[in-house]
C-alpha cells in the first residue's frame, strides 16, 4: 500500500483541513462528508453548508480533529448552522497563531 494513500484515509467528517491547491491555498475549512478520494468542505462564508467544495483529498492536509461542540454536532448528522462554522473556525484561527506567537 502506498504510504500517502494511508494519510489520505484518516480524514473524516468533522476534522478541520487547510487547503494546499487551489485559489482557496491556505484556507481552513471543515470536512462536510467523505466521498471515494474527495472530501465536501465548509467555511461558513465563501463556501456554505448548502453549496460545499469539492476537493480532493490530495489538496487538503489534516490540521486538527476538533472537539468542539459543532464538530460533535457535525459526527452526530445534527443540524449546524454557517454562523457556527466561522465563528468555530475563528476561534480555532486564533488559537493556533497565539500557540504559532509563543502567546503574544
Amino acid at each position: 500500500m502506498d504510504p500517502g494513500l494511508s494519510e489520505l484515509a484518516d480524514i473524516f467528517p468533522a476534522d478541520v483541513v487547510v487547503s494546499i491547491a487551489g485559489r482557496d491555498a491556505g484556507q481552513m475549512l471543515y470536512v462536510i462528508a467523505a466521498e471515494d478520494g474527495f472530501v465536501l468542505l465548509a467555511d461558513g462564508k465563501g463556501r456554505t453548508l448548502e453549496k460545499p467544495k469539492r476537493k480532493k483529498r490530495k489538496h487538503i492536509q489534516k490540521v486538527l480533529r476538533s472537539e468542539t461542540r459543532v464538530a460533535a454536532k457535525l459526527r452526530s448528522g445534527d443540524k449546524v448552522l454557517n454562523s457556527e462554522l466561522r465563528r468555530d473556525l475563528a476561534y480555532l484561527r486564533r488559537e493556533m497563531q497565539s500557540n504559532d506567537l509563543g502567546g503574544f
